[in-house]
Formats: structure tokens, sequence, C-alpha cells
């Protein structure tokens, strides 16, 4: 129980709803524990120990309605406390869920590469299910079972110490103890085997993440019998270890009743040598039964115990990572209107502490406001994490990264990514409209800022002629609308954000002529004014840029204009000419952007 002691402050906001499921659940308990047994002979006894059987018909009345009565307030009380603490499981997992979906927005993507996305998703849809259930157990079967086994045990002593001596109730409860056993070596193996299903529950998820993204791929290439193979062999993983928690949990119940029953048979004996009568006896051997009861379920519970810390061991990993890339505490702002120059002063990163080089090492190299800037280099050359550095997704190891001669450390998040703008080689559309996907380059603007955008990226037309317009659905990774088109919303994005720094990663590969030319001419509108970051992969668009940084193994090797690292840099030349002297590179020179 220690090990969710944590995770009860999403209990906290509801604490008034649970306080009243506690009280009716102490009223169950009370009424189930020690009213059940209390009440036969009470009723049954005056009714029919007598051999005369005088009692008046209104008294036997009066007496019967007591049965009815005490179910009435054990069902009353049972009902309402099952629906509060259904009420407050759901809002657990609902919090829950969102504190995990809020850090993965804020850890550094260094940390999320760790992981499949099909995993990342299981933990929070199984994981934090499980959890919440486990939470919600806890909270009410932790109190309801130990209350009723304390009701009934203290009913046993009342009998015991009033009625038939205090053997009986040693005798009742001997056997209790021995249920503490099973208890434990089920709870053992269930955890075990709940950490593995947990685990395999997030491989599936990952298997069909991974397929779902390559369908394409998957019927390309014939693989839809291997890909189902694979699917099956995951699904009879987890299938063996989910049988392997059912057969230790389903063991555990007989377990207890043998041991219950050994207890009321040793108790039928005293009874009959102690002379106790009939009605005494079943209640006795009810509240007997009502000790029992307990025990099992707080075995149960026990296993649901396990499978919770089976959750909790793949949910903590994520919840408690610290954050390592937050605001300072005594921010910094920039100009009003930033003038967007980027400085890198000795700077040096590294995805791991033992990587065997950095990614990028002792990077010196100014970039002034309004410079066409473009990064070129082997695969692996360090390019795109020298741009990601800049937007602080990732926090260097030494060095200082600046922008109007202002660290980016010293910057609130918000701020500094506000003042950039990115249009990336495959844009990110989210499933919604493609009003709305533009918005996100700007929350505040008004529809008329959105569609005078959307005209300037060459998008407003298409987008008209689209079935609702603006208000139109792209689907999931904007798969309704084509790539050119895509490419066209992303860059209006940039156009309402009018950030002094952009980043352009490749904007206008893989398209064809008529798409590209439409978006080269909205690029060149684009850049106007501003701090231009290209990661170039096809050396025909980067030409006529006014500064060339060419990266090679995380070592800024050179950086100028075209001409001039052309005749001095080999690197530089030797990359050139093995894309210009292609078949290919006639149809890469279809379109530049010029500073």
């Amino acid at each position: 129980m220690r090990r969710f002691r944590p995770y009860f402050r999403y209990l906290r906001p509801l604490r008034a709803k649970l306080a009243l499921a506690l009280v009716a659940l102490c009223l169950y308990s009370a009424a189930n524990g020690f009213g059940l047994p209390y009440l036969l002979p009470t009723v049954f006894g005056p009714i029919f120990d007598s051999e005369e059987r005088t009692m008046a018909l209104g008294e036997v009345a009066r007496l019967a309605l007591l049965i009815p009565a005490l179910f009435l307030v054990r069902g009353a009380a049972g009902y309402l406390s099952a629906y509060l603490f259904q009420g407050i499981g759901t809002r657990v997992l609902e919090a829950l869920r969102v504190d995990y979906f809020s850090k993965l927005q804020h850890l550094p993507l260094a940390y999320l590469q760790r992981y499949q996305k099909g995993d990342l998703s299981s933990r929070a849809i199984s994981d934090a299910n499980q959890l919440q259930y486990t939470i919600t157990a806890l909270a009410s079967e932790g109190v309801k079972h130990p209350l009723s086994l304390v009701g009934a045990l203290s009913y046993v002593i009342w009998a015991a110490l009033t009625t038939e001596g205090i053997a009986l109730a040693l005798v009742c409860m001997a056997i209790v103890p021995l249920c503490v056993f099973p208890v434990r070596y089920v709870g053992r193996k269930v955890l075990k085997r709940a950490q593995q299903a947990q685990s395999q529950i997030g491989s599936i998820s990952s298997l069909l993440t991974e397929n779902l993204g390559a369908a394409r791929e998957v019927r390309a290439f014939g693989l839809e019998a291997l890909a189902t193979t694979r699917f099956a062999k995951a699904s009879r993983a987890l299938l063996t270890a989910q049988m392997k928690i059912v057969k230790y949990a389903l063991a555990l119940n007989p377990t207890i009743e043998v041991l219950s029953a050994l207890g009321i048979a040793l108790t039928l004996v005293f009874a009959y040598r102690t002379g106790i009568s009939f009605s005494s006896l079943m209640g006795v051997l009810t509240a007997l039964y009502l000790c029992y009861e307990p025990v099992k379920k707080l075995g149960a519970l026990n296993s649901e115990l396990k499978r919770g810390a089976a959750a909790l061991d793949r949910l903590e990993p994520i919840l408690r990572e610290p954050l390592r890339i937050t605001d300072p505490e005594n921010p910094r702002t920039l100009a009003a209107t930033p003038r967007g120059e980027i400085a890198f002063e000795h700077v040096s990163f590294s995805y791991a502490p033992d990587a065997p080089r950095p990614v990028l090492d002792r990077i010196d190299i100014k970039i002034p406001a309004g410079t066409t800037c473009a990064l070129v280099g082997p695969s692996g050359g360090g390019k795109t994490t020298f741009v990601n550095l800049i937007l602080r997704l990732h926090d260097i190891d030494s060095g200082a990264i600046t922008i109007d001669g202002t660290d980016i450390r010293q910057l609130r998040l918000a701020e500094l990514r506000r003042h950039i703008a990115i249009v990336s080689q495959e844009p990110v559309l989210f499933n919604d409209t493609i009003y709305n996907n533009l918005l996100l380059g700007r929350p505040d603007a008004t529809r008329e800022e959105v569609i005078a955008a959307a005209t300037a990226a060459h998008a407003d037309e298409f987008i008209r002629n689209l079935p609702k317009g603006y208000d139109t659905n792209v689907g999931e990774h904007g798969a309704l609308v084509s790539g050119g088109q895509k490419q066209r919303i992303a860059i209006a994005r940039a156009f309402l954000r009018n950030a002094p720094i952009l980043i352009l990663d490749e904007a206008t590969s893989a398209l064809d002529a008529q798409s590209e030319q439409m978006i080269q001419d909205a690029l060149q509108r684009l850049v106007v004014g501003k701090t231009v970051l290209i990661i170039a992969h096809r050396f025909s668009t980067i030409r006529d840029a006014s500064m060339i940084l060419v990266l090679d193994q995380g070592r800024l090797v050179a950086s100028g204009p075209h001409a001039e690292l052309y005749a001095n840099t080999p690197l530089y030349r030797s990359l050139y000419d093995q894309q210009t002297t292609s078949p290919h590179a006639a149809a890469d020179n279809r379109g530049t952007i010029t500073a």
C-alpha cells in the first residue's frame, strides 16, 4: 500500500465525495459484519427456539421487519459507496492520464526516442487504467473488507463472551491467520506475471501502431502474412501471461474456502460439546463466514495491488522523470520585434553522456539577422540537431546559444519558440479542420488573417474548392490532402506566425513540378526580412544562400558563400559535384531560394 501512497494525491480534489463514500462504506460494513450475524439469533431465536411458540403475530411481524430494514440499510449504503467510488475512480483516471500526457509534452525528444510510440500509448491507456482501478479498489475494498472483518470478529467475541464462553471465539479465529500464507504466495506470483503481461500489451500496441503507419509498404512488399504472424505471436505471449495470472488468482479463493470450512467444522464440534442453541450457532457461523469472506476479498485485493504495481513500474519512469528543459527562475525577454541574430558560442552537445563523440563539437558561428543560412554536410553531420538546439528541444552540454545577444536558456520556452517558425520536409497536420491546423501558427489570429496567410502560401484556392472549405477535416496525419497541399498549409502557418527566424527542412522535396513551383514562389516571399535556416539535402536549393555552413561528424568544417566554399572546401565541392553531375541534377535545378 505504501507504494501507491504518493498517488493518493489524485483523491485530494475529491475529498468531500471520498468522505461521503467512506461513511456509506462504514455503514455497509457495520450492517454486513455485525448486523447480519446479530440479526439471526435476535429474530429467529425468540420465534423458533420457544417450544410453545406463543408469541403474538404482531410481535413476530415486528421482528421479521428487522430483516428487510437491515438489508435496506446495507443495500443503500453499498450502492452509494460503490457509485461514489466509481465516480472517484473515473476522475482519478482522467487526472492520471492528463498528467502523463502533459509530462510527455515537456520531456526532451532524446528521452522519448528511447521508447516505441505504441508502448507509450499503451502506458497512457492500459497501464493508467490498471492503476486507476487499483487505486480505487484500494480506497474502497481496502476499507470495506477490513471493516467487515472487524465487525464480524466483534460479533464472534461478543457472542463468545456473553453466550458460550471464550473457547468458542478462539476456535473460530484460529484458522484466520493461516489464510495469510496463500495470499502472500499468490501475490508474488501475480506480480511477476502482471509485469510480463503489461509489457506484452505495450509490445502489441507498438506492433499495431507500426503496422498501421506502414500500411502502404506492407501491401507493396506482400508482408501481410508476416505482419499477421508477428502479431499473432505477440498476442499468444500476452495470452500466456494473462492465463498464468488467472491461474494463480483463481486458486486463492478455493484455498481460503477450504480453510474456512475447516474452521466451521471445528466450530460445530465445540458447539455440540457446549450445548449451544441453534439460533446462537447460526449467528456464530454467519459471523465466522463473514470473517473468512473479507479475507478472500483481501486476498483478491492483494493480487490487484500486484497488477497495479506492475502498471506503476511502467508509468513511473515517465511520471518521475525530472524535467531538465524548463523556464528560468528570472526570465529575460527579447525586443518586441527581435532582429533574429543567432550565435553559437563554443557549443558542444551529445545525446548521451557516454557517447563516443559529441553530435556537435565546439561550434562557433554567428548568423547575422536577415541571413539565409544553409546547413549542408553528410548524413549524420549534425544539421537537424543544430536547428533543434536553437528551438531548445535539447539543452547543450557546454557553451551558449544566443538570439540577439540573449542566451536562449534565459528565455521562457514559450517566448523563444514564438519567434521561430518551421516548415518541415514532412509537415504535421492534426486530425482537425484546415482552419484549426492553420490557426496553430498563431492561435489569436483572426479569420481574415488566416485567409490572408493561406492566400500568400497559394493555399486559399484549393482550400475553397474542398467540400467544406476551411472547415474540411484533413484526416489523421493529413491523409485526406495531397503532399503539395500539406506543404502549402504548413507554409501558410509560417506566414501567419510571422516569426523573425524561419527554419526550412527541405520544404520542396518529393513534390511534383507544379506543386514545387507554387511552393518555391510562396517561400520566396516568406523568407523576406527573416533569418532563414535551411536544412539542405539538395544543393540546388541553396546555391544562392548568403551563408552556408558545412557540418561533418559534428564539427563545423567551413562557412561562407557557395563560390568560396566550392573553391576552398574539398568536402563541400565533393558533395556538390556528386549531386549536380547526377542524372537527376537537371530535375533538381527547378528552383532556388534566394536571400
